[in-house]
């Protein structure tokens, strides 16, 4: 259990046994975008965020020795002198944790990640949270990806077995004789296509039948064939984030302080991915909005989504009418939480999430087309007027 203390500023004299950066976690606050944003940056109080086009001006330093973690705020010009005048592996270790958080990330299975990019659900299932049922047979679940395409899915993520809160394992057999015959259906379609899975096997099968991306909800940590699968092709996987199993995961949720430990868990499953010879620029990572979390987890989380640019990878995150939006309010159901999904997705966004994975395509295009639209149209320093 990590004891989590809160610094009255930076800390000195801190050491590492190295400096790779393992020991130092920097969460971006104060961000920014438009000509405020570029010109905090161009004036070095300021770095990017994930290379593209939001910034941040301060953080939130975490150190980790041994089972205490220390963490304060900062901006970056007072973490820029910390790290000079501390030198050393200290300094080594911040310069790693801000240059994975600022470098820019590289195609996602062959999708430029300049701008967020949607990946559609589809759930071949009879009990998933949201539309369980509705496409659990192959032609139903292969006409609605034609219908996600059709309204501008960059990504369609193909599931076989629904993993929401208390569900049973669904027998492997059962989860390829679902997902093949909609993978086969749908490839060549303009999307590219991911796989919702745990196993090795279905993996390995739905990457023979046409699907770029493997999509784990265990971080590739259920299957130990998991790791062979994906290093053995060209596959891009996306390592999840969750604490306990579905039929258990939300009876008692515990964090000493959820955005921290999710990111630890996540560079470290990072870690093992690229020790197993699969290159960080093709993975992602997601924190597992609703898998073993309370309500004010998630909002931990999402809210501070950008410390996950510090693992080096992409960035994925599903809200979508997810149940602690309808807790937030008045306890709605799935069917009306679209307005909640929007926020949340909104939210991931302005953290620099590239990421978005969501049942309404169409919609979650437009709330984005505004924030696109609102970016382009920011006037510029020479645009001001005066009183």
């Amino acid at each position: 259990m990590l004891n989590f203390v809160e610094s009255p500023g930076l800390p000195r004299g801190v050491s590492f046994a190295s400096d790779a950066g393992d020991g130092v976690a920097i969460r971006p606050l104060g961000l920014m975008s438009g000509p405020a944003g570029a010109e905090a940056e161009r004036r070095g109080l300021a770095r990017p965020l994930a290379g593209g086009r939001i910034v941040f001006a301060a953080c939130e330093v975490f150190i980790e020795q041994a089972d205490t973690v220390s963490h304060c705020v900062a901006s970056i010009a007072e973490v820029a002198d910390w790290r000079a005048r501390e030198g050393g592996d200290l300094g080594r270790a911040v310069s790693t944790a801000l240059d994975r958080l600022a470098g820019p990330r590289p195609a996602f299975a062959g999708l430029a990640l300049d701008r967020p990019r949607i990946v559609g659900i589809v759930n071949v299932t009879p009990d998933s949270f949201h539309d369980g049922g509705r496409h659990a047979d192959a032609d139903a679940a292969i006409a609605h990806g034609e219908a996600l395409i059709d309204a501008g899915a960059d990504a369609i993520d193909i599931g076989g077995e629904s993993t929401r809160p208390g569900s049973e394992e669904t027998p492997e057999a059962i989860e390829l004789k679902r997902v093949l015959p909609v993978v086969r259906a749908l490839r060549g379609r303009g999307a590219v296509l991911s796989i919702d899975t745990r196993r090795a096997a279905v993996m390995r099968a739905a990457l023979d039948a046409g699907v770029a991306v493997i999509n784990d909800i265990t971080a590739l940590g259920d299957d130990a064939n998991g790791f062979r699968v994906a290093a053995g092709s060209d596959a891009h996987v996306i390592l999840m984030h969750m604490q306990g199993r579905p039929r258990t995961m939300q009876r008692r949720p515990s964090y000493g302080h959820a955005p921290y430990e999710v990111w630890r868990y996540l560079r470290d499953r990072v870690a093992a991915c690229v020790a197993a010879d699969i290159p960080i620029e093709r993975i992602a990572v997601d924190p597992g909005i609703g898998f073993g979390k309370t309500d004010a987890h998630n909002l931990q989380i999402l809210s501070s989504a950008a410390m996950l640019h510090g693992t080096g990878a992409a960035v994925m995150v599903g809200t979508s009418r997810k149940s602690f939006i309808g807790r937030i309010f008045e306890d709605v159901p799935s069917n009306a939480r679209l307005p909640g999904s929007l926020a949340a997705a909104l939210v991931a966004v302005g953290q620099g999430v590239q990421l978005l994975r969501v049942h309404d395509v169409t919609e979650t295009r437009q709330a984005l087309a505004v924030i696109e639209g609102c970016l382009a149209s920011a006037p510029s320093p020479d645009d001001r007027q005066g009183f």
